[in-house]
């Protein structure tokens, strides 16, 4: 794993969003790195109504999609490292972020709280 993906990477990526032309460089980090943690994101979105996906369907596919590598970390792992990142209270992006850490990889994130604070991010997107 070279990168991981955040949520909204995720589903314009598999959505096939026309705003990944903005991000040529993106396929030379594929396999592309996933946690678990965007799955329970992406359910909660589409519970409350600003996302259209259908569960299990759309971990499934990412499961099964060879583009994409979904890395099953450990929970404490997580905590231990999102424990260190006091300065975002979005537990998704606490969670992502601690399992960038955990990792040693960056991640890849629009977020600009994310990107201003977290010292793992992808080249491309740094600051």
């Amino acid at each position: 794993m070279t990168l991981l993906l955040d949520t909204h990477f995720l589903i314009w990526l598999v959505l096939g969003s026309q705003r990944l032309a903005e991000f040529p460089w993106l396929d030379r980090y594929r396999p592309w790195g996933v946690s678990p943690v965007s799955f329970l994101e992406i359910q909660f979105l589409a519970e409350i109504g600003r996302l259209s996906v259908r569960n299990p369907e759309f971990t499934s596919a990412v499961v099964d999609d060879p583009r994409f590598s979904v890395d099953d970390i450990a929970l404490v792992a997580l905590v231990r490292h999102g424990l260190e990142l006091g300065w975002t209270r979005d537990p998704f992006d606490r969670l992502l972020a601690a399992h960038s850490l955990a990792r040693r990889v960056p991640l890849c994130s629009l977020d600009r709280r994310v990107r201003g604070h977290h010292r793992w991010v992808v080249e491309e997107l740094a600051r």
